[in-house]
C-alpha cells in the first residue's frame, strides 16, 4: 500500500457574486508571484542568494500587511503561488525549465485552495462544492470519490470559453495489484510530428490535426474580432468586442478538448494492450523552435501530454514506461546488424537502407531501437 494523488476535475456554476470573488483571487495571487519574482531579481542584482519558500511566507506576511486587500480573498492560493514559484525556481536551478516570467494578466486564470483539515474549508455535495471564502458553489458532480478518498486541495479555474471548472486533488491509499508485468509484451513508441507517432510494428498514432481542421473557422473568428473597437492596444474594449473574443475562446477551448479527448483514447488503448512501452525522452519545447520547421505541427499533436497520460496509466495497471535517453541515435542505427549511418542524420531521408538488406520506414526502424534499448534498461534495473 502506497499513497497516492488523483484529481477529478469538476465543472462548476459561480453566482454573479462569486464570480467577482474569483477574478479578485485570480488577481491576488498574480500580483504575490509577481510580487516575490519582482524581491528575487531585486536580490539577485544586489549579489543575494535567491529567496527560499520560508522566506517567500515572510514577505508574504509584510505584504498583506502592506496592502490590505490582499486579506479580502482566501489566504491560502496566495501561500500556493508562492509554492508556485519556489517549484519553478527549483525547476530553473534542476536546468529543467527556463528563468521563471511574470504572469501577464488575463481574461481568466487558475488559483489552488489547500484544505485545512480543522476547519473542513473544501467539501464535496452530491450538486455542490464547498471553497474557501466563496461558500457553496453549484456543481457538475459527475464522479464520486470513493469513501476512503481525503481532499487535499481544490484548483478553480476559469477557460478561455469564459467557464468555470474546480479541479480537486484527492489522496488515498493505492492498494498493491498483484499484476505481474511481462516484459514480452512490449511497444517501442518513435514520435511522428505529422502522426503522433510510429510504433515497432509499423502502426501510426492519430492523423488528427485538430487545430489545422479548425484554422480557417479560427481564422474567421480573429479576423472579425481585429475590426472590433478594443482590438489595439490601449483602447477601451466594447461589448461587441468581449462578446468576439469569448467567440475566439470557444473555438480554442474546443480544439483543445478534441486533442484531450484523442489523447486519452489513444493512451487508455495503449496501456490496456501492453504490458512495456518504450519512447524517447524529448523536449518537446525544443522541437517547436523555428528551426526545426514544424513547430505547428509539433505543437498540434500534443505528444507530451500523450506521454503523461500515458505515464500514469500504465502505472495506475501495475505496468511500464521507460523513457530512453533523447541523445540514443535511435534513428541511425540498423534495427538488423546495428550499423550506424550517420547519413540519417539528414531528415528528408526517410527509408533505412543498409547493406544487411533491411529496407524499412525510418520511423518504423527507429521505433524498434527504442524498443530494444528500453528492454535492456528494464532488465538492467530491476
Amino acid at each position: 500500500m502506497s499513497k497516492t494523488h488523483r484529481g477529478i476535475k469538476y465543472r462548476i456554476y459561480p453566482t454573479s457574486e462569486q464570480q467577482v470573488l474569483i477574478a479578485k483571487t485570480f488577481g491576488c495571487s498574480r500580483f504575490v508571484y509577481n510580487k516575490m519574482l519582482g524581491f528575487s531579481k531585486d536580490a539577485y542584482a544586489k549579489g543575494e542568494k535567491f529567496a527560499s519558500r520560508n522566506k517567500f511566507n515572510y514577505r508574504l506576511t509584510e505584504l498583506k500587511k502592506e496592502f490590505l486587500w490582499l486579506s479580502e480573498v482566501d489566504a491560502t492560493p496566495l501561500t500556493s503561488a508562492n509554492d508556485a514559484l519556489a517549484g519553478a525556481f527549483c525547476n530553473f536551478f534542476g536546468k529543467r525549465a527556463g528563468f521563471p516570467n511574470f504572469h501577464k494578466k488575463k481574461s481568466y486564470g487558475s488559483y489552488t485552495s489547500k484544505r485545512i483539515q480543522s476547519s473542513n474549508n473544501i467539501a464535496l455535495t452530491d450538486e455542490h462544492i464547498k471553497l474557501p471564502k466563496l461558500g457553496m458553489v453549484k456543481a457538475k458532480v459527475h464522479r464520486e470519490p470513493a469513501a476512503d478518498w481525503k481532499i487535499k486541495s481544490a484548483t478553480v479555474s476559469q477557460e478561455s470559453d469564459g467557464k468555470f471548472y474546480a479541479s480537486v486533488l484527492f489522496e488515498f491509499e493505492k492498494p498493491d495489484t498483484g499484476y505481474i508485468a511481462d516484459i514480452t509484451n512490449a511497444i517501442g513508441l518513435d514520435y511522428a510530428s505529422d502522426s503522433l507517432y510510429v510504433d515497432s510494428d509499423g502502426n501510426v498514432g492519430s492523423s488528427h490535426k485538430f487545430y489545422r481542421e479548425s484554422h480557417i473557422k479560427l481564422a474567421k473568428a480573429q479576423r472579425r474580432l481585429s475590426r472590433k473597437q478594443g482590438s489595439k492596444k490601449e483602447e477601451p474594449k466594447s461589448k461587441n468586442y468581449l462578446k468576439q473574443l469569448a467567440k475566439v475562446g470557444k473555438i480554442h477551448r474546443h480544439i483543445a478538448n478534441q486533442r484531450r479527448d484523442s489523447l486519452h483514447k489513444r493512451s487508455a488503448e495503449i496501456a490496456n494492450q501492453y504490458d512495456v512501452v518504450c519512447v524517447e525522452s524529448l523536449s518537446m519545447r525544443s522541437m517547436a523552435n523555428s528551426g526545426f520547421g514544424n513547430g505547428r505541427a509539433t505543437l498540434d499533436n500534443g505528444y507530451g501530454m500523450f506521454l503523461t497520460m500515458l505515464e500514469y496509466k500504465l502505472a495506475d495497471r501495475g505496468k511500464y514506461l521507460v523513457k530512453v535517453d533523447r541523445w540514443f541515435p535511435s534513428s541511425q542505427i540498423c534495427n538488423s546488424c546495428g550499423t550506424v549511418h550517420p547519413e540519417m542524420k539528414n531528415l528528408a531521408i526517410r527509408t533505412m537502407t543498409c547493406d544487411c538488406g533491411l529496407t524499412m520506414s525510418r520511423d518504423q526502424n527507429a521505433a524498434i531501437n527504442i524498443l530494444n534499448e528500453g528492454l535492456r534498461i528494464l532488465k538492467n534495473s530491476t
